[in-house]
This record gives C-alpha cells, sequence and structure tokens, in this order.
C-alpha cells in the first residue's frame, strides 16, 4: 500500500533524502559508467572507434566472445538440470538429513568460484591428491582438471546449491492440487513435472538461470586459475586492464563496455520472457512429501548427497591444507600453524581492513536502501519510481565491468579517488544495494501504513515516527539480509581487484594473489579464516531468524 502525503513537509524531507542517497548510487555507478561508455568511443576529445574495430576484426578476440557463450550457456543449463532436479527430489520426498543437507548447502553459497578452483587444483590438478591416486593405481598420466571442461565443472558445482535454493523457495508456493486435477486427468510422471510444475516457477527458474548465466559470463577467476590459455571475456578484460607485460587500457574499456551492453541485453530478454510467463500462486495445500522407496530411495538420497558434497568439499579440502605443513607450492607430511603464523605476521592489516570496510558497506547499504525504498512506498512519485528502477541495474552489471568503470572515472580530473579504501566500500555498496532496496521494498510493503498514521495522530512528526515505530518493525525483516550481504561483501573480488592497492587489499583480494603465486599454505591458512568469519555469521543468522529464511528472487 502507498500513501502519497504531497505538499507536507514530511514527503519534502523524504524525497530530500531520497535524492541525497540516489546522489551517492549516481556518483558512484551512473556516472562511471557513463565514463566508461564514453571513453570506448572518444579519444583525447576526438571520435576513436579502433579500440572496437580492432576487437571485431581479431579472431582472438571474437574467440573470446565465443568461448564465453559456449562456457556460460552449458553451465547454464547443466545448472538448471542440477539444481532443478535437486529441487524436484527434495520437495517431493522426504530425504534423511535434510536440516542439516540444508545448512551446508547455504555454507557453500559463501565460497567464491575461484576458491573453488584452487581445491579442485588441490584434488585433481596435475599433482593433485586423486590425481596422483588414480595415476599410481593404473599407472597412467591424468592430465588434470584444467582447460574447458575443468571451468565447466568448477561453475556447475559451485552454482547447483544457488539454482537449488531459488527453485525450491519457488515449489514451496505449487499448490498440490494442480497436481492432483493433473493426475485424475491422465497427466503423471516426467509429464506433469513439464506441463505443469515447470511452468508455475518458470519465472524463478529464469531468474536463477538469468544470474547464473552473467556470473559466469562475467567471471575471470576459474578460467584465470584452471583455463590453461583458454580465454574468455573475463581473463581477456583482466589481462588487458591488469596485464604486468602488455596493458591496454583502452582495449580494457571497449571488452568492459561491450560485456556491459550484452548482459544488458541478455537481461531484458529474461525479463521480457519472465513477465509473460508471470503466475500468481498461493499454496494452501502445499506438495505433499513422500518417503521414496527400493531403488527410488537410493538413487535420490545418492543424487542429493553428491550435490551435497561437492560444494561443501572445498571449504574441506582448504581447511585441512591450511593446518598441514608447506614450503609454498606443495604440502608436506605432518601438522603445522606456520601458515597462520605467516597470515598474522604478514597480511593481518588485510583481515583488518575486510571487517571494517564490510561495516562501512553494510551501513551505507542500509543507510541508502531505507531511505530510497520508505520515500517510494511511502511517499512515491515519478521520480523516486525511476531511482527505484535505476538502483536495480548494479544487478546486471559483472564486477570486473564496474571496477573499470570506477577507475575511468575516478583515476584522473577531477576526482582522484582510485585506490583509496572509500573506493573499496563504494563498490562493495553498489554490488549489493538493488539486493537490499527490494528486500528492504518488501517488508514495507507488509506493514501497515496506519500504525504511522496512529503514531502521528498521537503528536509524533513524521521522522520520529519512522525512528521510533516504523524502523524497529523493519529491523527483523531487512537484517537477515544485511547480514548475508556482509558475507557477500568480504568475499567480494571482481570488483575489488581491478580498485584495489597495496594499502587496501582485502583478504579475498590476497588470497587469489598467494594462489597465483603458489604460496598455497597461507592462501588455505587465509580462506579458512574467510570461511570461518563468514560461517559463525550464518550461524547468527540462524539463530536470529530461528532458521526460516529463504532465496528469493
Amino acid at each position: 500500500m502507498t500513501v502519497k502525503r504531497k505538499h507536507t513537509r514530511d514527503y519534502v524531507t523524504w524525497n530530500i533524502l531520497a535524492f541525497i542517497a540516489f546522489g551517492f548510487f549516481a556518483f558512484f555507478f551512473l556516472y562511471p559508467l557513463i565514463r566508461l561508455l564514453l571513453s570506448g568511443f572518444f579519444k583525447d576529445g576526438r571520435l576513436d572507434l579502433s579500440s572496437y574495430q580492432r576487437f571485431f576484426a581479431s579472431k582472438y578476440y571474437m574467440q573470446a566472445v565465443v568461448n564465453s557463450l559456449k562456457v556460460s550457456s552449458i553451465v547454464t543449463v547443466l545448472t538448471v538440470m542440477t539444481g532443478l532436479t535437486f529441487a524436484m527430489i527434495v520437495r517431493h520426498y522426504n530425504i534423511k538429513g535434510k536440516k542439516i543437507l540444508d545448512i551446508l548447502l547455504l555454507v557453500s553459497t559463501i565460497t567464491p568460484p575461484f576458491l573453488g578452483s584452487y581445491s579442485w587444483i588441490v584434488l585433481f590438478g596435475r599433482v593433485g591428491y586423486v590425481t596422483k591416486f588414480l595415476n599410481n593405481l593404473f599407472h597412467i598420466t591424468l592430465p588434470g582438471i584444467y582447460g574447458f571442461w575443468g571451468i565447466i565443472f568448477t561453475h556447475v558445482v559451485s552454482q547447483t546449491p544457488i539454482m537449488y535454493m531459488y527453485t525450491s523457495g519457488a515449489l514451496k508456493n505449487v499448490d498440490n492440487t494442480l497436481n492432483e486435477v493433473a493426475e485424475n486427468l491422465g497427466c503423471t510422471g516426467l509429464r506433469k513435472i513439464f506441463k505443469i510444475i515447470i511452468p508455475l516457477i518458470l519465472p524463478s527458474v529464469l531468474s536463477s538461470a538469468l544470474l547464473i548465466f552473467m556470473g559466469t559470463f562475467s567471471d575471470f577467476g576459474v578460467a584465470k586459475l584452471i583455463g590453461e590459455g583458454y580465454n574468455v571475456m573475463g581473463t581477456l578484460i583482466y589481462n588487458a586492464f591488469m596485464g604486468e607485460v602488455a596493458k591496454d587500457s583502452a582495449m580494457a574499456s571497449a571488452m568492459a563496455s561491450i560485456t556491459l551492453l550484452f548482459t544488458a541485453a541478455v537481461f531484458s530478454l529474461q525479463r521480457y520472457l519472465a513477465t509473460r510467463r508471470t503466475v500468481e500462486m498461493n499454496a494452501l495445500h502445499p506438495i505433499d512429501q513422500k518417503d521414496p522407496k527400493g531403488l527410488t530411495s537410493f538413487f535420490c538420497h545418492a543424487y542429493v548427497y553428491l550435490m551435497t558434497l561437492l560444494p561443501i568439499l572445498p571449504i574441506g579440502v582448504v581447511t585441512f591444507n591450511s593446518f598441514q605443513k608447506s614450503n609454498g607450492l606443495f604440502f608436506q607430511r605432518g601438522f603445522s600453524l606456520d601458515s597462520y603464523r605467516r597470515v598474522f605476521q604478514k597480511m593481518g592489516d588485510s583481515l583488518q581492513r575486510t571487517y571494517v570496510y564490510g561495516v562501512f558497506a553494510i551501513a551505507a547499504i542500509l543507510l541508502i536502501g531505507v531511505i530510497i525504498s520508505y520515500a517510494n512506498v511511502r511517499h512515491g512519485n515519478k521520480v523516486t519510481k525511476v531511482m527505484d528502477v535505476l538502483t536495480f541495474f548494479p544487478f546486471i552489471v559483472p564486477g570486473t565491468v564496474l571496477g573499470i568503470a570506477m577507475v575511468v572515472a575516478f583515476n584522473g580530473k577531477p576526482f582522484y579517488l582510485n585506490g583509496t579504501p572509500f573506493m573499496i566500500v563504494a563498490a562493495w555498496t553498489i554490488r549489493r544495494l538493488p539486493y537490499t532496496i527490494r528486500s528492504t521494498t518488501g517488508v514495507l510493503h507488509n506493514i501497515s501504513a496506519s500504525i504511522e498514521e496512529a503514531a502521528q495522530s498521537l503528536g509524533a512528526n513524521g521522522l520520529h515516527t519512522f525512528g521510533k515505530v516504523t524502523l524497529p518493525v523493519m529491523f527483523s525483516g531487512i537484517l537477515p539480509g544485511a547480514l548475508l550481504s556482509w558475507i557477500s561483501c568480504i568475499t567480494e573480488l571482481s570488483a575489488s581487484v581491478m580498485i584495489y592497492s597495496y594499502t587496501t587489499k582485502t583478504m579475498s583480494i590476497a588470497v587469489y594473489s598467494e594462489i597465483c603465486l603458489g604460496n598455497y599454505g597461507t592462501a588455505s591458512a587465509m580462506s579458512t579464516i574467510l570461511m570461518a568469519s563468514a560461517i559463525a555469521v550464518l550461524a547468527l543468522l540462524s539463530k536470529i531468524s530461528k532458521g526460516s529464511f529463504e532465496f528469493s528472487l
């Protein structure tokens, strides 16, 4: 319910606050993107399309586009299949240990994909544990997990829990009466799934698929670590912008602009398809869960346990390696705390920065998100609605593109902010803002405006009513999202790696740097600290929400 109080003091006050909050967003998001797009077309004030001409004329760059599309498409299709199958099994059958599995899956979602790549290298690399075991057992020489299929495997494993959680939430809203009617009409088995259930949850499936496609298309960490020359757009952008041998900032900007336009086009197509198939559902009779029997029970439990083990395995591998003796690239027999000592001696500042930057980012996210959401819901007008739409755009902008855009905008006149802590905090804030605004808007729609009107009828002004009445009611709804955003911030890499300096290096950047340098022991110790911090917050979140929080799109 939207209550408009035009020409009142509260209306003017909240719109001014929304304009100020949106100004921060516009300065650190819209302005950099505009500068990025202009930098690809103009050079020294003149129209210059040479970077784009080089890009489209080069087989090297065009092959990277084809590779990115191939990887993203295959990963998306496979993840939809694995995640949807996972959700269907769990929703229709009683799986033993489901509560523990849900906790493990939620924990696995906090693991950055590049960290999973490192773990799979430790297990299935040329000198990995499993590779060496198989080589010795069968007297063969396996090539390891590197290359195209290694990239596919890593992404599918890390993204399947996300697809499962989103589609599982959608399946909860399917009314079982529809299934019963379909069965009475002779529509059973797989036919019922494809004719009834999937069309009902299609908007959630498309939204999840979009999230996975864009994340995979713009990723550079996985391909960088295990691709071994299999170039995708993410690695080319990173190499052009951060390369130690030959930097090409103009080409990096051009490729970032092309990536931005492509992801925007994919997003528009997804929204068009989703809106055409939107279905309002209210599960008065949720799907009945059955006890699987015989081979059905074996295959269902085996599949669910395997799909849970694979994404959680990297955390176990990293934790185990962090306590092993290491001389850098190779682990030795025996256990030691030397890796942790090196972390606290040499990288203690990165730990401190990560937590401090995360706190400031969440404070900014909540402040901006609450102001814009409240102004739009309670004092909405055409301007606030435009603000609300524009603040959703970071959802479709890859982190690498945002990072490059911020460097282009703030690495010269009139603003010199590149490499400062403020840049890191701003990037984290922009990346997570769309999620917070959407969740806050949803919470506000569930709070009756009559509560505020009652407070104001007793003499409280608008801001006092918001602080004493509305905000405390909202807090329980927005706190889970804030904690999840904090976890996303401290594990963020794609944007941070483009804008950091030596004095602003965070834990995720330090882990990535150590992996690239071959310091696996130190990387494992720091990764364990990072994951332990995130797990502690998840435990707090579970206690606060009593285990009832879910993913939704």
